[in-house]
């Protein structure tokens, strides 16, 4: 970009996991930046493995300067599927689905959409358990996640 502000490039790979769905779950992410690369995760007792798809994302890319060019790499088709077609029609449907139900993780979806519209994202699709370097990374970590806290919930029974 002659003359001009040229953000950084985030590459982005992240990653959930769940024992039992719904049950223990985490997340991972892997932020690759001019800066240098740091991985992030964390957990959450009760959720969903789609929940935890989504909020590696999210805290992925809360981590990154507004107007930045982001690549976001997942193993997730709900991810990759509803942040490309389905979101759009959810929000002129006032979240809810073609068949007129509530839209499931809504909250969610409107945190990934406002962070989708203060960044340049392009959404990649990784066949998970392929032998992709930082997708097994970050699912390994992901599990990893899940199972520590899992562990603490059976420690605190």
């Amino acid at each position: 970009m002659m003359g001009g502000y040229s953000p950084s490039i985030y590459q982005i790979y992240t990653d959930g996991a769940c024992k039992n769905n719904p049950g223990p779950g985490g997340w991972a992410a892997l932020i690759r930046s001019p800066k240098g690369e740091k991985l992030i995760t964390g957990a959450e007792s009760m959720t969903t493995n789609n929940r935890m798809e989504m909020i590696a994302v999210i805290e992925a890319i809360s981590t990154v300067e507004d107007g930045s060019e982001v690549v976001i790499h997942s193993d997730s088709r709900y991810v990759i599927d509803g942040i490309t077609s389905w979101l759009p029609k959810w929000k002129l449907n006032n979240w809810r689905t073609s068949t007129n139900k509530p839209v499931k993780n809504s909250d969610l979806w409107r945190d990934l959409d406002k962070a989708n519209n203060r960044l340049h994202i392009s959404w990649e699709w990784v066949k998970g358990h392929s032998g992709h370097p930082e997708n097994e990374l970050v699912d390994d970590e992901a599990r990893q996640a899940a199972m520590r806290i899992q562990s603490s919930i059976g420690e605190a029974e």
